[in-house]
């Protein structure tokens, strides 16, 4: 391996620590296809680049979303043809792809949304169960 390699490559480790992922965690999804190592050192270790730091960033956002593994790897077919020389009828083709999961995302993004709304009212709910009543309030009559 060359110098110049080492200077644009990371390994497991510190791609792990840049995502916050477990080595386990990036180790799967190279076995379930969704991200391999550009390269290998002569070891075997996988190496990884910026690009790939950047394609497992985008596996990390949708993992919390609910994208089953399989929707995954079809947006980042999409992504990676759309990055490619596709001719303008398979862009075409491409651009609804990803318009679709556009709206999907922004469909799971509104019910977060509403979960979260509900998640502050319940806390509003408890918090007002901690608080002892006001002195003077029990027992207290304006018949």
């Amino acid at each position: 391996m060359t110098e110049s390699t080492t200077d644009t490559t990371m390994h497991i480790g510190e791609l792990a620590d840049r995502t916050g992922l477990s080595h386990r965690t990036i180790r799967h999804y190279d076995e379930v296809g969704l991200l391999h190592p550009s390269a290998r050192t002569e070891g075997g270790f996988r190496l990884y680049t910026d690009a790939d730091l950047t394609r497992l960033l985008l596996i990390r956002r949708m993992k919390p979303l609910g994208f089953t593994l399989e929707q995954m790897s079809e947006l980042l077919a999409v992504v990676d043809a759309l990055g490619a020389d596709a001719t303008e009828r398979r862009e075409a083709e491409l651009r609804d792809q990803l318009d679709a999961y556009i709206a999907d995302t922004e469909a799971r993004r509104a019910k977060l949304v509403e979960h979260l709304g509900m998640a502050d009212e319940f806390l509003g709910i408890l918090r007002q169960q901690e608080r002892p009543p006001a002195k003077g309030a029990q027992g207290r009559s304006d018949d």
